[in-house]
């Protein structure tokens, strides 16, 4: 059964070239990802969590170099979930802190790439020095064209949709929105991705075959794609096999 759900989800085992890569052909316009195992990976070098969190911000700068080469639009990389709050204090901390030490040393890169960034996720609960490093890159990124990177930073799904329904109902009740208004459009038009389109593609690392509150409302039709690898390990020839995996794939949207 395992092995049957690896060949339907795109789980591979063995790293291979991407010979069949078509870069002309069919490239995801927006790819999210949610990257997983850094503990683990630390864990079987018998090294502490955080350590395992440092080298993934290798992982990411690789990734996103590879995406912007072949042609995405848009990356969203689950960084820190609404429930992530609950993990030791001290791992927290430095989660907190990576944001700007990964800004601080890779920002003037992106911007040379012409990469957008941006924060998807609540503000509010942030510490000042995480915000300041988010909101500081979103300015300096902002009149960029090329590829936009969003950091899903304090990002929950079920959060976001009960945010947007709040709204709708104040609106509702305050005589500003009728209830047939309410289609699938007006409620992708309150959500954090308002102003991009859904994933087309989305990956997970480390084995787990889950979405983790991750973007629930906008995953009703994205391909998507799993792997035994940790992020850490993580390069852009596995980024390539999901992106050959996703070109042979049909899309149909409940269509024959």
């Amino acid at each position: 059964m395992l092995e049957h759900l690896a060949r339907k989800w795109g789980r591979k085992e063995k790293q291979s070239e991407p010979a069949e890569l078509d870069r002309s052909g069919k490239i995801p316009e927006h790819v999210a990802i949610i990257m997983d195992g850094n503990g683990r990976w630390a864990n079987k070098r018998s090294l502490p969590r955080v350590a395992g969190h440092r080298a993934g911000m290798k992982a990411v700068k690789e990734v996103v170099k590879a995406a912007d080469e072949i042609g995405v639009r848009y990356m969203t990389m689950y960084a820190f979930s609404t429930e992530n709050w609950k993990r030791p204090r001290d791992e927290v901390d430095f989660l907190m802190k990576l944001p700007q030490e990964f800004l601080s040393t890779e920002l003037d890169e992106l911007i040379e790439r012409g990469v957008r960034i941006r924060m998807l996720g609540s503000k509010n609960e942030l510490p000042s020095h995480t915000l300041k490093a988010l909101l500081e890159a979103e300015e300096r990124t902002k009149d960029n064209s090329g590829l936009q990177l969003n950091f899903a930073l304090n990002y929950g799904g079920r959060d976001e949709l009960a945010k947007a329904f709040s709204v709708m109902a104040a609106q509702v009740k305050a005589g500003e929105l009728q209830p047939e208004q309410l289609t699938e459009e007006l409620i992708s038009s309150y959500l954090y991705t308002s102003e991009i389109p859904d994933p087309d593609l989305l990956i997970r690392t480390s084995g787990e075959i889950r979405l983790s509150n991750f973007m629930l409302w906008q995953l009703a039709y994205t391909e998507l794609w799993f792997t035994d690898v940790l992020w850490p390990d993580f390069t852009r020839e596995h980024f390539y096999q999901a992106i050959v995996e996703y070109q042979g794939r049909a899309r149909r949207y409940g269509a024959v």
